[in-house]
């Protein structure tokens, strides 16, 4: 299993609250109304940066050993360990909503018969695209 640790930089608010940047995953930012929050906050979006990376087809940046005093001037600096091939499985098993159309006299058959659209569309799905069955994608 890969695990990489990156350096977080915690931007300290006047209120309280952090913000988050990864100097080594440009554009990934967070924000947390607290620290706790805060480092909870940073390990989804680091996760998220990568996996959208990943399916992007970049490159993951190496994470880096040392922070500049420029970027760590202030700030709280710690490291976010993240699971890529966890966070992945998670994301790419989860279900998700999606809507379909249906002519209504259908509609009405399939739910007189308590049809289980979900589990109907996904083996058909399945089926149509010449899948694995037990497809764990």
């Amino acid at each position: 299993m890969l695990n990489l640790t990156y350096l977080a930089v915690l931007e300290p608010g006047e209120d309280g609250s952090y913000s988050v940047s990864f100097p080594d995953l440009p554009g990934c930012f967070s924000y947390g109304d607290n620290l706790a929050e805060a480092q909870r906050m940073a390990e989804e979006a680091a996760s998220l940066h990568v996996y959208g990376m990943e399916r992007d087809g970049d490159e993951i940046p190496t994470p880096s050993l040392n922070l500049s005093r420029e970027v760590t001037n202030g700030n709280v600096v710690m490291p976010v360990t993240i699971h890529p091939d966890l966070y992945r499985a998670k994301r790419d098993n989860e279900r998700i909503k999606t809507n379909i159309t249906l002519p209504a006299w259908l509609k009405r058959i399939a739910e007189e018969q308590k049809v289980n659209y979900s589990r109907l569309l996904e083996t058909a799905l399945i089926d149509y695209l010449q899948l694995p069955k037990q497809s764990g994608r």
